[in-house]
Parts: structure tokens; C-alpha cells; sequence
């Protein structure tokens, strides 16, 4: 079925945000969305931008009982001549489909979502901020609704993007983060959904997100859910490391997410020469190089995050 998008216009636009200093993080969210059917005989369907608004969905929905959800996030900004620019967006859609084939969810059509994606964001073009630090928070989600309690493959899902204009993910904004290394819970194995964008993995993290936060930490920096001695990420970015003159990162092994700015700061290092390694990171190797003087920086980098010292 050829997909079409028809186009809703709210008769009701909100007031826009007059200081984008308090803007916060995914607090406030612009005019529209765009939302998008999926059933199994039929395909996607029923595309269209509409004001934003809540949604009905049945107490039965599999989202609610099993889990199943994935999700996207990236930016749009305004550049230095003012121009709206979106940052890789097909590789969150092409990243989103590898998250959907890991959860039983539906694939999307990447060519006509990121046109409706474009479309959308023109259409909210003026929740755009324009101050340094600031860009619309884009957020893509898939989940499955079928009215239907039993563990099985979706038959029924809906798509929707939803734009939220967006100050720094830290309270701090660019100043260095706390992070606490979390020997307890583990976030994600081998085999599990870890390298998948999945609410579940970030539910499995907010208890030690919650210890670490009473320690005056801002995130938990995990560790590999086997041996418990690799570092595998952060809760809400990737992580790497200077040491000894060398940028390194762990390397993805099916729990890591991987994450487009990692990707794009990877490939921007080699583009400039540098040869930056994707391996294995012990906690030991990194406490020992804080305590002889060879780690010599340490960053988080993800879309919400940006690039954060740590």
C-alpha cells in the first residue's frame, strides 16, 4: 500500500517559550506530531501530522504488560546562518529498524519517516530555540498495542514523533559530571536487548540511577554484565577515555548501544589522523591510569548529552 501523509493543523497553537535558558530537558513539546498505524495484514498506514495531544489506547495493550517499545532520539538546530538542520537522521531510523527486529516490532519505512520527519519539523519550525546549547529534542517511538494479554509477536503498533525544544540534558549544562561505577545491577548481557533502544533497558537502570543520585552522582557508568569488570556505557551516553595519549572506547559486543555520536566522533577521529580503540576497558586498567597520571580525559557523548567531561 502506497503510504500518503495528510497534514492536521492545530486550530489552538500554544503560547512559544520565552526563556529558552529554562527550557530543561524534554519538559516542554512544540504544536504537532506526526503519528502512524501498523497492522500486520495491512502494513503501515494512516500517516498523518496532527496537533499534540494525548492518546487512548486499551488497558490490554502489550506495551503496557510485555515491553514492547523502542525508541529514537536526535536533534534539529539551528545553524550559524539560522538555517534548521537535522544531524544523521537516517542513521537513527536505520538504527530503529535493528531495534525493532530485536523486539518483534515492526520496521519502518525509512524514506517516507524521514520525509514526514523534515515535514513536521518545518511545520514547528518557530519551536526551533536559537540559543547556544539549545536544538529540538526529536523523539521517534514505536510500541505495540494490540488488545490482546499473551506473549506474542505485535500485530498491531503505532509510530509517533513528538519535537520538544531543549536546554542541556545536565542541570550543569558543560560542566563535568559525576559518574558512579556500579558493581551491583547489571544493565544489559550479551544476547539481551542492550544493543537495542528499548525502554526496558533504561527501566533496568533507574535503581542504581536512584543510589547514585543520593550519592551525589549524575549517572552510573555500567559494568559487563558477566564478569562485572568491563566498562560497557553510561546511563544515558557512551564513554571514552584518553589514556597515555591514546582515545579509546569499548568496543560494541551485542550490550552496548550503539550510539551515532560515538559513531560520528569515531569517524571524525580518523578522518584527522588519530586511530582511536574500540576494546575492552577494564574498571582496573581505568582506576590504575587515574592513579598514575595517564588518563588523561574522560567524556560521555550521546544525542541528549551532547559531548559531556566527565
Amino acid at each position: 500500500m502506497a503510504l500518503e501523509l495528510t497534514i492536521c493543523k492545530t486550530e489552538n497553537p500554544k503560547p512559544l517559550p520565552t526563556d529558552e535558558s529554562k527550557l530543561g530537558f524534554g519538559r516542554v513539546f512544540s504544536d504537532h506530531m506526526f503519528v502512524m498505524d501498523w497492522d500486520k495484514d495491512v502494513g503501515w498506514h494512516d500517516a498523518k501530522i496532527v496537533p499534540y495531544g494525548n492518546l487512548s489506547i486499551s488497558p490490554a495493550s502489550t506495551v503496557l504488560h510485555y515491553g514492547a517499545e523502542i525508541f529514537e532520539g536526535l536533534k534539529a538546530y539551528r545553524n550559524v546562518n539560522g538555517q534548521i538542520v537535522l544531524f544523521r537522521p537516517d542513521q537513527n531510523f536505520a538504527r530503529m529498524n535493528r531495534s525493532a527486529d530485536r523486539m518483534g516490532l515492526p520496521e519502518l519505512p525509512v524514506d517516507f519517516v524521514l520525509d514526514a520527519l523534515k515535514q513536521l519539523v518545518r511545520l514547528d519550525a518557530d519551536w526551533v530555540p536559537h540559543s547556544e546549547g539549545t536544538s529540538m529534542y526529536v523523539r521517534p517511538f514505536t510500541f505495540g498495542d494490540d488488545e490482546h494479554l499473551g506473549v506474542h509477536g505485535a500485530a498491531h503498533a503505532r509510530f509517533l514523533i513528538i519535537l520538544s525544544p531543549s536546554g542541556s540534558y545536565y542541570p550543569n549544562g558543560m560542566a563535568p559530571v559525576d559518574i558512579m561505577i556500579e558493581d551491583e545491577d547489571v544493565r544489559a548481557v550479551r544476547g539481551g536487548t542492550g544493543e537495542a533502544k528499548c525502554g526496558g533497558n533504561y527501566g533496568a537502570s533507574i535503581r542504581a540511577g536512584i543510589r547514585a543520585e543520593e550519592k551525589g552522582y549524575a549517572q552510573v557508568l555500567w559494568l559487563d554484565g558477566v564478569e562485572r569488570r568491563y566498562i560497557e556505557e553510561v546511563g544515558a551516553m557512551n564513554i571514552m577515555f584518553k589514556i597515555n595519549g591514546k582515545i579509546c572506547t569499548p568496543m560494541l559486543n551485542g550490550s552496548i548501544l550503539p550510539g551515532i555520536t560515538r559513531k560520528s566522533i569515531l569517524e571524525w577521529l580518523r578522518a584527522n589522523g588519530e586511530e582511536p580503540e574500540e576494546r575492552r576497558i577494564s574498571v582496573d586498567e581505568l582506576i590504575e591510569a587515574a592513579e598514575n597520571g595517564t588518563l588523561e580525559e574522560a567524556w560521555g557523548c550521546g544525542t541528549a548529552a551532547v559531548v559531556s567531561p566527565v
